[in-house]
């Protein structure tokens, strides 16, 4: 490296420095500000798509500034060139996390099926988000619990791609997920090399043996991980179905009788982000077995939800008790459920009528149509 290269990096360095002083005072402003831009992103995913793209590329090119500045910072190190002050890199690297958790937290809020293993993955990524503003707590982690904070920098990642790509390149979920996972391995072997400090071929071996078990784990719990880019705007169950203007009609009693000679229409708007296609499957399980796993492809783009629908005629000759339909997509991510009970008496059987459901929660909210323009 030159003298006029070093010259250059110490100047970005000690300019890099005195900006982290500067902002120090005001960064308990960094977390909300994130959180709206990944509200922003959500709700015009499909309008001002290249608003959430914008924000979804901005937070990528943190996390590559990130990497980036521990490679050159390494690199210079081993020269004996100057290199940040490590105050200033934890700085920024928790600024980039808070980045992380609070951009995509709305997207997994609102996408999360809480009635399911879903719960769980939210409620550590709040409590990850809660952990990243807490100085102490986390700044320990830093020091202390080298191999923890390099698994918590990885989840982060483990974020970024599973909100992001979806949105900027049109990847369907299942796609971002495997990503995502392949992913978290490659940034959590720094965590299971601080933990299991590996020596010699045998114990890096092992090491990376255990990190694709891992990997291979997280991938066997996808079920657990809401679909963050994909979200119900309604639901209906119906006796017949206007294919024309794609809306559930007439009404009907849930009764064994009625099923077997009308069947049961199913329709779910799904949104999902502009030119994303995706495969997604309705799957009917009566007294929680299954029954029937029809697929559709849903199409992104449109504020209420690409509507789609499955008609199922052939049903058990002994129907009544419970069924549910799980919206799942191709690789058992749960995007909503409906539920409903077939009874043996119409008086005291509810009616499949058509109505239209919306879903409680964030994407039900009229403020979507609000922001993006609708009237």
């Amino acid at each position: 490296m030159t003298t006029a290269t070093a010259s250059r990096l110490l100047t970005l360095h000690r300019l890099t420095e005195r900006w982290v002083i500067r902002l120090r005072p005001y960064a308990w402003l960094w977390p909300p500000l994130a959180f709206i831009a990944g509200a922003l992103s959500f709700f015009m995913v499909d309008r001002q798509q290249w608003l959430g793209a914008a924000l979804a590329l901005a937070l990528l090119l943190a996390w590559i500034l990130l990497l980036s500045e521990s490679l050159i910072g390494r690199f210079l190190a081993n020269r004996g060139y100057p290199t940040l002050q490590r105050g200033v890199t934890a700085f920024i690297a928790q600024m980039i996390h808070q980045e992380t958790l609070f951009f995509t937290l709305p997207f997994i809020l609102a996408t999360t099926v809480w009635a399911s293993g879903q719960a769980l993955f939210t409620l550590l990524m709040i409590g990850c988000a809660l952990l990243s503003i807490l100085d102490p707590l986390y700044f320990r982690l830093a020091e202390r619990h080298r191999w923890l904070y390099f698994a918590f920098h990885a989840q982060c990642v483990f974020l970024v791609m599973l909100v992001t790509l979806p949105i900027m390149l049109q990847l369907t979920t299942g796609e971002a997920l495997l990503l995502a996972v392949l992913a978290t391995i490659v940034f959590g072997l720094p965590s299971l090399a601080h933990l299991l400090q590996p020596r010699g071929l045998t114990g890096w071996l092992a090491m990376i043996g255990l990190a694709m078990l891992l990997g291979g784990a997280a991938w066997v719990g996808r079920a657990w991980v809401p679909p963050a880019t994909l979200w119900l705007t309604g639901t209906a169950l119906s006796p017949s179905f206007d294919t024309a203007a794609r809306e559930p009609r007439g009404s009907m009693p849930l009764t064994g009788n009625a099923l077997h000679e009308n069947g049961l229409y199913a329709y779910t708007a799904i949104r999902a982000p502009r030119g994303l296609r995706e495969k997604i499957y309705h799957v009917w399980r009566h007294e929680g077995e299954l029954v029937d796993r029809i697929p559709l492809i849903i199409n992104g783009g449109r504020s209420e939800g690409y509507r789609a629908w499955t008609h199922k005629q052939q049903f058990p000759a002994d129907s009544q008790g419970d069924w549910r339909i799980d919206v799942m997509t191709s690789t058992d991510q749960r995007i909503g459920v409906m539920h409903f009970t077939i009874e043996d008496n119409a008086a005291q059987a509810a009616k499949a009528n058509g109505k239209i459901h919306v879903p409680a929660g964030i994407p039900g909210l009229d403020v979507r149509q609000l922001i993006a323009g609708d009237s």
